[in-house]
């Protein structure tokens, strides 16, 4: 299996993030990429750098005003008399219609989901290449491999349309899955960490030809909060191509390989030409976040069970933050899963 990343990706380095309104150091470190690189060729995989694919694909899924945005604010942001030192919202949009600020602090409120997502002047590089790596993955899958990985860093599947959140600024699963639409009449994403994929789920909600299932914690008491529910199918053309399916808190492998089940059999309904797999590595017992209690083992079983699917698959990487255990995760997941290709 080939993998597909860019140092540049490092270069994107937030000092903090506000939790419970408290600042606290950020755990969307650069030094994830190091630990997730050593898990990655542990499994034999060869990584190579992408190529600049341009602003196409990931305008295929941002809009213009967006990722302008996301371009230049920081330089904005620095002219502002005693702004902190990285781009933090004080204020959210709560309605979202026709007007839209001129001001830099009023445009990142309103494309800014949280205080999770600070953007410093090395953010946009490091989102493009990794939202690069995606499409790179995805052109390799298109070309005929049965599979590719994409150390993705920083994430990407809480970034909406036109919003960043939670760690995300372009969201690569969803750029992937729309760049294997060139050759696939239908692509499923399974997104299957800790927290709900809402970026994901809200970019293609009213559209049938992607289908997208996500396994996460309850979110009636954990992030993303607002999304995530059982009860979000989809909205008109789109009814009926999402499902979520949450986890009670501490659900470890048995919990996690059951909900598989009935995502999996949407996902054979669905009937689609390519997957996608929006790869967070946080439901690991050990993981900072402590949400979910998923061991090292689990991962390759769990990934043995999706490549049974049979599909062509991009491998996304999304969350799964500092532990010893990090890479081991990744090592047991792109084992299993090429194990299970080729039986």
């Amino acid at each position: 299996m080939k993998a597909f990343y860019a140092d540049e990706q490092k270069r994107h380095n937030p000092k903090m993030f506000l939790s419970s309104g408290a600042q606290k150091p950020n755990p969307e470190q650069p030094e994830r990429v190091e630990r997730l690189k050593a898990g990655a060729k542990a499994a034999g995989v060869t990584i190579e750098r992408p190529r600049n694919h341009g602003l196409g694909p990931v305008s295929a899924v941002h809009t213009p005003e967006y990722l302008d945005f996301l371009e230049h604010i920081f330089i904005r942001w620095q002219r502002i008399e005693g702004a902190s030192e990285e781009v933090i919202p004080n204020i959210h949009a709560l309605a979202r219609g026709g007007s839209y600020p001129a001001s830099a602090v009023g445009q990142a409120g309103y494309h800014m989901a949280d205080t999770a997502c600070p953007i410093s002047a090395e953010t946009w590089e490091s989102a493009l290449w990794s939202a690069w790596s995606a499409v790179e993955a995805a052109e390799t899958v298109m070309a005929g491999a049965p599979a590719a990985y994409a150390l993705c860093r920083p994430p990407g599947h809480h970034a909406f349309t036109d919003a960043a959140g939670g760690f995300c600024f372009i969201n690569n699963s969803a750029v992937a899955a729309q760049s294997l639409r060139k050759s696939a009449a239908r692509v499923a994403i399974l997104d299957v960490d800790l927290h709900h994929g809402n970026g994901t789920q809200g970019i293609f909600y009213a559209r049938p030809d992607v289908l997208t299932v996500s396994l996460h914690a309850d979110p009636v008491r954990f992030y993303p909060f607002f999304w995530g529910h059982a009860d979000e199918r989809g909205e008109g053309p789109g009814l009926g191509y999402n499902l979520n399916l949450p986890l009670p808190r501490k659900s470890g492998d048995e919990a996690f390989l059951a909900a598989l089940e009935p995502a999996l059999r949407r996902i054979r309904a669905f009937a689609p030409d390519a997957l996608v797999v929006a790869l967070g590595l946080d439901a690991f017992e050990g993981d900072p976040f402590g949400g979910l209690s998923v061991t090292t083992p689990g991962f390759s079983r769990m990934a043995e069970v999706i490549a049974g699917l049979g599909l062509p698959t991009v491998i996304v990487q999304e969350g799964g933050y500092l532990c010893d255990a990090l890479g081991d995760n990744l090592t047991a997941f792109l084992t299993g899963f090429g194990s299970a290709m080729k039986t």
